[in-house]
Order: structure tokens, then sequence, then C-alpha cells
């Protein structure tokens, strides 16, 4: 008898022993299955992107040329119809940057990734050198560290909350600064300005996909901090932001050290 019982429970965990390694197979062709599909939409969303961009450029460029070519020979409404397809060509080119940005933060292993914050807000700041020439923005910061994430996303957040913070700011001059601290493991990074602020009751929303708290006439695609929250995110952090009107507004993201 007592042979017999060790033997029905070997056969039992036999049994179950086969059954787990069929389900990992199934996983694993699962797994890649989902891995080639995800491929495969990533060449899609390239290329259609790509193809897109295309047609808005060819769109705002003969837009444009037929206002060169005709100048002086339209009626005031012809160059009214002219102005509106090159600002929605404008937007709709916005619009597909943003898409694009937005999807391919989910696409990308960005904490096995080392960026040096001091570097990636230089290069915030060089794609940024017209918009704060015009606006006599001052942007300063502390020392900054470096963090587990991918170089060319942060530079992308960073330049979200500045572009921002410049943008929406009615005071003649702009300020914007970048200060960090250590926070438990984590470091925590703080992006103050001296804008109007936003009001607590819209500050739950700001960070939605397509939310805006200005209309069409404020430049922008309603993708801006969704894209930057779901970046922060994606590398294991954070992110929110503390506001009040006429006080400005403090941006705050966490993210792993590059220890």
């Amino acid at each position: 008898m007592g042979n017999s019982g060790q033997n029905r429970t070997e056969e039992e965990i036999e049994r179950l022993r086969h059954a787990l390694d069929a389900e990992i197979r199934r996983g694993l062709e699962v797994q890649r299955q989902l891995d080639r599909a995800s491929a495969e939409f990533e060449e899609f969303v390239s290329m259609a992107a790509h193809n897109l961009r295309e047609d808005l450029r060819d769109v705002a460029s003969y837009s444009q040329l037929m206002a060169e070519t005709y100048a002086g020979r339209l009626d005031s409404d012809a160059g009214v119809f002219l102005d509106r397809i090159q600002q929605g060509a404008a937007r709709a080119q916005s619009l597909l940057t943003g898409v694009v940005d937005y999807w391919a933060t989910g696409t990308r292993d960005r904490q096995s990734s080392r960026a040096d914050m001091e570097a990636v807000l230089r290069q915030a700041l060089l794609s940024m050198d017209k918009p704060i020439t015009e606006r006599s923005a001052i942007v300063t910061h502390d020392p900054l560290p470096r963090v587990c994430g991918d170089f060319e996303i942060l530079t992308k957040v960073l330049r979200h909350l500045i572009g921002n913070a410049i943008e929406y700011c009615d005071a003649p001059s702009p300020r914007v600064h970048i200060s960090s601290r250590r926070e438990n493991l984590d470091w925590l990074f703080s992006v103050e300005d001296n804008g109007p602020g936003v009001d607590t009751a819209f500050q739950g929303r700001i960070f939605g996909v397509f939310k805006r708290l200005h209309g069409k006439e404020q430049p922008g695609n309603g993708l801006g901090l969704a894209f930057c929250k779901k970046a922060i995110e994606g590398h294991g952090g954070r992110m929110w932001m503390e506001s009040a009107p006429g006080a400005g507004s403090t941006f705050y993201f966490a993210l792993p050290p590059a220890e």
C-alpha cells in the first residue's frame, strides 16, 4: 500500500510538471506572437507617420507658394483661406509628432539606460534657443545627477516642461528653475515657473490625453504633459504638479538613480 501511494504521488507530480511545461511553452509562444505583432505595428506607425509628414509638408509648401506667387492678385477671402490651410497643416504636423512621441514611450527599454541630467538639460535648451531668446526667458538650474533613463525621451520631457512654462507665462520675462534632491531611493526633480498658475479644479486633468486648459488660440496639441507623465512612469518614476492661480506652477518627477 505504501509503495502504491508513493507511485500515485510521483505520477501526479509528473503530470503536474508536464502541464506546467506545456503552459510555459504556450506562454512563450504568446509572447513571441505579441513581440512580432508589436514590431509589425511599430513599422506600420513609422511608415504611416513618414507618409503623412510628406503630405502635410506638401500642403504647407504649396499653400505658401500660392500665397507668394499670387500676392496682390488674391482677394481678402482667398488670403484668409490660405492662412487657415497653413495653420491647419502646422497643427496637424504638431499633432502627428505628439502622437508618435506618445506612442513611442511604450516601445523602448528605458530603465537599462543611463542619462546625465545636466547633459539632458543642455540638449533641451539648445533646441529651445529661439523661444527663450524671443521671450527673454531666464532658465536656471542647480547641479543635476545621473539617473536611469533614456537620454532622448528625458530631453523631450524637459523640453515640454520648460516650453510650456515659457509659452504660457504672462510675465515680461518668464523664469524657470530646475532643481533636484534625493528622496528615499529616487532623485526628485522640480521644474518651477513664474507663470499664471493652474486652479486646483483643473490640476487633476492636466496630464490627460488631448486635455488643454487653453483653446486653439494658444499653440499646442494637448499631448505634451500626457507624454511627460507616461514617459516618467515608463522609467519607473512618478510625476505630479503643485500650483495656485497667480503663484506659478511646479512640476515634480522622480526617477531611479544611476547607481
